[in-house]
């Protein structure tokens, strides 16, 4: 019987300190909230005690973060998509920024089993003055355990509605994106990490911030292959593939290190989860 999981979260500023509150239903949980850079930024873990998903199965977050606060929230884990002979199954991310609110969503990779029919959806919606960093890291079968990704689909979507989409079917059947050096070529990990504004940045802001991000990924491992840009004066968008997830994880967390202190001034102070 699929399992459908609902986790609704809303990050306000109360007298100067990010607090949560939460509702869940199904097995999605959120782990106690951590304060290790003071009271105004919030660092949760979002945790799906299953582990992964088969046909019919819906994970549905609802995240919303108040006027002035910020929040970080990780996974400690990855989502794992596993094969499936029936429904497709779903993992969609709605977000809310309100005016001058900051979220950072930083989960591990989603991985496509073979076989897998699947769709990984986020969608987040910025008013005016709202930021936010993020990724999507995706790895296609598990190549070092002897699981390729001969079979399956997956259907990815990222988006700001009226300002940024990308989206692609990835069919494990189709050569040309699989294996084109105009698609993948051959390659088996790939990533979006993003910077994303709900006011245009203005063309000074927007050039420091792209060779900012520009100089963390001249530096980063040598068998990834990633370039940034802005696709309009609202995101900036670092995109990357790699043979494996760890080398791509790694130097989209080399942005994000130099993407905090150059966009907001803060330190880069990593989520707990990461030294797990």
């Amino acid at each position: 019987m699929p399992w459908h999981a609902q986790l609704q979260l809303d990050y306000r500023l109360e007298q100067q300190r990010t607090v949560l509150q939460h509702r869940h239903n199904g097995p999605l949980r959120i782990l106690k909230s951590l304060y290790p850079e003071g009271d105004a930024i919030c660092h949760n873990v979002v945790v799906h005690p299953p582990g992964g998903l088969v046909g019919g199965d819906l994970l549905d977050v609802k995240l919303h973060v108040g006027t002035g606060a910020h929040a970080m929230l990780g996974t400690p884990g990855a989502t794992r998509f596993y094969a499936s002979d029936e429904a497709r199954a779903t993992q969609q991310i709605a977000i809310t920024l309100d005016a001058g609110a900051r979220l950072e969503w930083l989960p591990l990779e989603a991985i496509a089993y073979p076989g897998c029919d699947a769709l990984n959806a986020v969608s987040a919606t910025l008013a005016e003055g709202a930021e936010m960093m993020g990724w999507d890291v995706t790895a296609l079968g598990l190549p070092l355990a002897n699981q390729p990704y001969t079979s399956g689909r997956l259907r990815q979507r990222l988006e700001m509605p009226g300002i940024w989409l990308e989206q692609a079917t990835i069919d494990a059947t189709d050569t040309r994106l699989m294996q084109s050096p105009l698609g993948l070529a051959g390659q088996r990990c790939l990533g979006t990490f993003w910077f994303a504004t709900g006011s245009a940045l203005n063309r000074e802001r927007r050039e420091h911030l792209l060779e900012v991000v520009r100089g963390a990924l001249q530096d980063g491992p040598t068998d990834v292959q990633a370039g940034a840009t802005c696709p309009n004066d609202q995101v900036l968008a670092v995109r990357a593939v790699a043979p494996v997830v760890e080398p791509l994880m790694a130097l989209f967390q080399r942005a994000w290190a130099a993407m905090r202190p150059a966009a907001w001034g803060l330190n880069p102070v990593q989520p707990r989860i990461w030294r797990v």
